[in-house]
């Protein structure tokens, strides 16, 4: 093994270099025939305020997510938390100016954050190693850039280092980042490797880095840290297609102890750097638009994976060459759905969300099938992909669903994932959300068994269902997790023994629901019953005297301190009483009941739309901000994002029509703006997706998706059984948004659905418009 390594190592640092000029990408004659959905898309939606996603390059569903890093802020100041670094969950905010290099993992668009792996910074001059500032208070190696030198697509970015006068291009594989960087004349040229450098930075977060110089062009390692993945192992191997002519390193330790290594001058051409906090830099003469490449791989495995993946997927140095395969790849993905819109915008906001929906999960494993596991060992797939960041209370809802359409065979490697995550879990759980071999327990329910559920429903998947089922079973009887004793021996959870309470009952209900359908399905009559009484335990904690769901006590009471329009402190989390107390989604005709019937629910729908929210109810809620309310309605957090379809059960569906079309006008847009909350891993732009087609998971689970009112004017979905559903909205422009009737292949649709196989079976689906309901 040993000697393979080094054989690698040869082939990549001697092998085919160049240094010419990037060319034109050019499509031959067959490939000019083929329509290119990537010129739709932009990257850059979303990228300020609230989205928290990144225009960088990356594959579909790529390990690696190599994107340009603006700035950062530490994340506990004077010991209390900045709430100033939440701004950088995806390390870019296009409200800056700066930038600071170029890192290899990111998150898209979630509520809190990690990552940041391995940043790359090419500077020339004085050599800096410090980002913002240095001890002297001078600038730190940051560049200055102007957005209108700076352009990404799928799979390329490209950037001008005014600071520097150099040229920075990236593109990128599943599992290799690829660096271009054209470079000024300089005999002080120098590429800086900062191992210090995280998303969400704080003093304790570095646990080792450890740097080989295994030659003059080839580099391998890893990163261990202690984030909100508390183990995180990120191996590397980092290729060069130029010599480095000197290299060194600075180390930020207090160094208590360092063995013999002290007989060495370690800082400077020697080839072994470890330590907490490293800054690595590689020195190198250039010429006038000379190009410096790097390829740098990930693995989770070993410094040997990473070059396993860095010769399998990028063998050669030909940068416009991989460039090329990974917008193909992206192209693939994107043209499974064809649509016609009213306008170009239009078009633009809907491939990019689509594209956002293919950022994540990632794949997580190398190219020979290797992972590490939640247990911290290596483990090989067998029969399946694994992937890993599991967004579950977020993506469940509609991104999972989606993926059953478009991406049944990943979504079927998913679930594979959370299963080997729960043979692997010392608690015997499914994830609750999981990144990079680590269970970060954030947000509450226990939502795996939703996407577990949908697939079964729709008959996706050839996973082990029987242990799927005993796998969600274990989960939900875990009775030291996040108040489920609690809720088992009360039947809800009790707000005086576990906080956001009454939501937490909620998700657990539809939770047991799914597990409820998963025995059906397999003729096991006695869980089925079993976890069908406690789908129903939300109605232990609905008051009917204020007509909300309400936090009650363990003895019985409800909490007597109480604000419907409260976000905090009120049983609820990132919500309140009236909008996340309209989850039950798996017996919405009992919720209406429960609420005093159809008309009732209707005039709280109506309220929760128009009415206003004072700043004190969301101010100690940094999830919930005015870009994504719309009255007391969020559609910039997930718990609201089947609301606007619920009308279909009170006897309104023109209402749920004309909702959604104002929240794809107001809250969706092709700016940087575009995203009135955070993307959370693509949930919402999965809600866009569905509503711009006319239909929506209201209950993942069910084989059935509620209707609503279609944007586009047409639309192709290309199945992956070989057939095409053709969806035709009639009459379609910005007033006509009720809808008359709607067809699937020439029988009219009666109940406001529309099932899962009518989709899947292909053909022809009409909605037919008009700019009143009648």
């Amino acid at each position: 093994m040993r000697n393979l390594f080094l054989v690698l190592i040869l082939i990549i640092s001697f092998g085919c270099k160049e240094n010419s000029k990037p060319k034109p990408i050019e499509k031959t004659n067959s490939q000019s025939q083929k329509k290119y959905y990537t010129q739709y898309v932009n990257p850059f939606i979303g990228t300020s305020k609230m989205g928290h996603v990144f225009p960088g390059a990356t594959a579909p569903f790529g390990m690696v997510q190599l994107s340009p890093q603006t700035n950062f802020q530490v994340m506990f100041k004077e010991g209390k938390y900045n709430p100033k670094t939440y701004e950088y969950c995806a390390g870019y905010q296009h409200k800056d100016s700066t930038i600071i290099g170029f890192s290899h993992t990111n998150f898209s668009g979630t509520g809190h954050a990690d990552l940041g792996d391995l940043l790359i910074m090419p500077t020339t001059g004085k050599l800096v190693l410090d980002p913002l500032k240095t001890s002297q208070g001078d600038k730190g190696f940051y560049s200055t850039f102007l957005h209108n030198h700076e352009e990404a697509s799928p799979g390329y970015y490209k950037v001008d280092l005014d600071s520097y006068g150099i040229k920075a291009e990236l593109t990128a594989s599943e599992r290799v980042g690829f660096h271009q960087y054209t470079f000024p004349k300089s005999d002080n040229a120098h590429i800086v490797l900062d191992m210090v450098y995280n998303v969400y930075q704080h003093d304790n977060k570095n646990v080792w880095t450890f740097i080989r110089v295994e030659n003059d062009s080839t580099l391998t390692g890893y990163r261990q840290t202690k984030g909100w993945a508390r183990d995180k192992k990120v191996f590397f191997a980092i290729a060069f297609s130029k010599p480095f002519k000197s290299y060194g390193h600075k180390k930020y330790d207090n160094v208590i102890y360092d063995g013999f290594y002290r007989k060495f001058h370690q800082s400077e051409n020697f080839p072994e750097m470890a330590g907490k906090n490293i800054r690595a830099y590689f020195n190198f003469d250039t010429q006038e638009d000379e190009q410096i490449k790097l390829k740098v791989a990930l693995s989770s495995v070993s410094s040997a994976g990473a070059m396993k993946n860095l010769t399998a997927e990028i063998p050669h140095w030909d940068f416009n060459k991989t460039y090329e395969e990974t917008s193909e790849k992206w192209n693939n993905e994107l043209s499974k759905i064809e649509i016609k819109t009213l306008t170009e915008a239009e078009k633009t906001t809907f491939y990019t969300a689509l594209y956002h929906t293919n950022l994540s999960p990632i794949v997580y494993e190398d190219v020979d099938g290797q992972y590490r596991g939640l247990d911290q060992n290596i483990h090989t797939s067998k029969n399946f992909t694994n992937y890993t960041i599991f967004s579950l209370w977020d993506t469940y809802r509609a991104l999972h669903p989606l993926f059953n359409i478009t991406q049944p065979k990943r979504n079927n490697d998913m679930i594979k994932s959370m299963l080997a995550h729960h043979d692997q879990s010392v608690h015997n759980m499914l994830p609750i959300w999981s990144h990079y071999a680590n269970e970060n327990w954030c947000m509450i329910g226990y939502h795996a068994t939703s996407v577990i559920a949908d697939a079964m429903a729709k008959n996706v998947g050839d996973f082990n269902k029987e242990h799927a089922l005993k796998a969600s079973i274990n989960t939900a009887n875990v009775d030291y997790y996040d108040g489920i004793g609690d809720y088992k021996k009360y039947h809800f959870v009790p707000e005086d023994k576990s906080g956001a309470s009454v939501s937490k009952t909620l998700e657990y209900a539809y939770n047991d629901w799914c597990i409820a359908q998963m025995a059906k399905q397999l003729s096991d009559s006695e869980t089925e019953t079993e976890y069908q009484n406690r789908s129903e335990y939300y109605n232990n904690v609905f008051d009917k005297n204020s007509g909300f769901m309400r936090p009650k006590l363990s003895n019985g009471d409800f909490k007597k301190e109480f604000d419907p329009l409260d976000t905090h402190g009120q049983g609820f989390i990132e919500g309140n009483a009236w909008n996340y107390g309209l989850y039950i989604p798996q017996n919405v005709d009992n919720m209406i009941a429960l609420m005093g019937g159809k008309e009732r629910f209707t005039q709280h729908l109506d309220s929760l739309f128009t009415m206003e929210l004072n700043d004190k109810y969301i101010e100690k809620n940094e999830d919930i901000t005015r870009d994504g309310l719309i009255g007391n309605y969020v559609h910039g957090n997930e718990p609201s994002h089947h609301v606007p379809y619920l009308y279909n059960w009170s006897g309104h569906p023109e209402k749920t029509q004309a909702r959604v079309r104002m929240i794809m006008d107001t809250m969706y847009g092709p700016s940087v703006e575009g995203l009135c909350g955070n993307d959370d891993a693509g949930q919402m732009s999965a809600w866009y997706i569905f509503s711009s087609l006319g239909f929506y998971p209201v209950t993942p689970g069910s084989p059935n998706y509620a209707l609503g009112s279609p944007l586009i004017k047409e639309a192709k979905i290309h199945l992956d059984n070989g057939k095409t559903l053709t969806i035709t909205a009639k009459n379609q422009s910005k007033d006509n948004i009720y809808v008359k009737r709607v067809l699937i292949n020439g029988k009219e649709l009666t109940n406001n659905q529309i099932s899962h196989q009518d989709i899947m079976n292909g053909g022809e689906l009409i909605f037919e418009m008009s700019n009143n309901y009648e």
